[in-house]
């Protein structure tokens, strides 16, 4: 890289961070105003772990907004370079805006794939030491560690509720199986029940039918075509998976439809990271990257953060279609991060080519 790449890279960078910052900070303020969340974890796990809770929400959050916040890093390092007219004079010593741009897109670049594959899954294994808080609501059904599963087998689905046992997410305890109808035992409530292959393992079980009398057996097994992935990404959210495990879940199978798609679509958005923030900076530097006579950049700031707006609603509007299966999830991903490549480039070409 050149003097001029480091140098345009560096300023791009700077505020971009102080940007990131500054959104982090907003984010984690308004978490901490959430006085029962704090209340709460302070007593179970120690203040150090409530302030490590609005810690880590406002870095999942960071993460999140980054399409928004490098457009607006860049708009600010851009005006920056306007202001102290180095933009000028490096474009009057005849070096091209394709030159100019080629640093930072190769700094958002790798950075994209650090927050990919190393910071994102930081964030997701420290909010896994971070209890989950009860809701407050009276509209909730059961206990906090409640869990209802539905379950598919040869013979029809059915459905588990029950309670978690501790962290390993194929063990229930004090479940209740609800069989499908016509089968001999309508009902099966076990101590404990593992999710094995193809089948779940139920230890001091009781079988109930309408009529018959309760049988208590101490092992029982109920077929099931859900694997352990499925139901670890049914009790919990993709954004508790990181890059490698999300990975590995599609590469074991998943036989969950809706599992498989809301897996499908956070390991793409993951990859298309990189190209959704190369297409924020492009953009950022097709609105403000032009010269003006009178160095009023008013209307061209505005419009080019609309943009980016418009482009993180339209990822997020894709990400909700993409995880219900509604878009091919690899579609859902890539889409957006094409079209703001595609709209940067394009309002690029039309000022450098002369008629802008």
């Amino acid at each position: 890289m050149s003097r001029i790449d480091r140098l345009i890279s560096r300023r791009v960078a700077s505020r971009i961070a102080v940007v990131v910052l500054v959104f982090a900070g907003l984010i984690g303020l308004t978490e901490s105003l959430d006085g029962w969340r704090y209340q709460f974890l302070s007593e179970n796990q120690g203040p150090e772990f409530a302030l490590l809770a609005i810690f880590a929400a406002a870095a999942r959050w960071s993460i999140k907004v980054l399409p928004v916040t490098v457009l607006i890093g860049a708009i600010i390092a851009l005006l920056d370079l306007q202001g102290h007219r180095e933009l000028m004079v490096i474009k009057a010593g005849g070096i091209s805006i394709w030159r100019i741009v080629r640093g930072p897109i190769l700094f958002v670049l790798v950075a994209s794939l650090g927050v990919s594959l190393v910071v994102d899954g930081w964030v997701t294994q420290l909010n896994r030491g971070i209890l989950t808080v009860p809701r407050l609501t009276t509209t909730e059904i059961g206990g906090p560690n409640q869990v209802w599963v539905e379950q598919e087998a040869a013979t029809g689905r059915f459905v588990v509720q029950a309670t978690r046992a501790g962290r390993e997410p194929h063990i229930l305890r004090d479940a209740t199986f609800f069989m499908p109808a016509g089968q001999s035992v309508s009902r099966i409530i076990a101590e404990t029940a593992t999710l094995q292959f193809e089948k779940w393992h139920l230890e001091n079980a009781t079988l109930l039918s309408s009529n018959k009398f309760p049988i208590e057996v101490s092992e029982y097994d109920v077929p099931t075509t859900s694997t352990r992935a499925d139901l670890e990404l049914r009790l919990a959210a993709t954004d508790d998976f990181t890059f490698f495990e999300l990975r590995q879940a599609l590469a074991t199978g998943l036989s969950d439809p809706v599992a498989r798609a809301a897996a499908e679509m956070r390991y793409a958005k993951l990859l298309a990271l990189p190209a959704l923030l190369i297409g924020s900076l492009l953009i950022a530097f097709a609105f403000t990257a032009g010269y003006r006579r009178t160095g009023s950049y008013g209307s061209t700031i505005l419009y080019g953060i609309v943009l980016g707006f418009v482009v993180f609603v339209i990822t997020e509007m894709a990400d909700r279609a993409g995880s219900a299966g509604v878009l091919d999830p690899t579609f859902a991903a890539w889409g957006p991060a094409i079209v703001a490549i595609v709209i940067g480039l394009t309002v690029l070409l039309h000022k450098e080519d002369g008629r802008a």
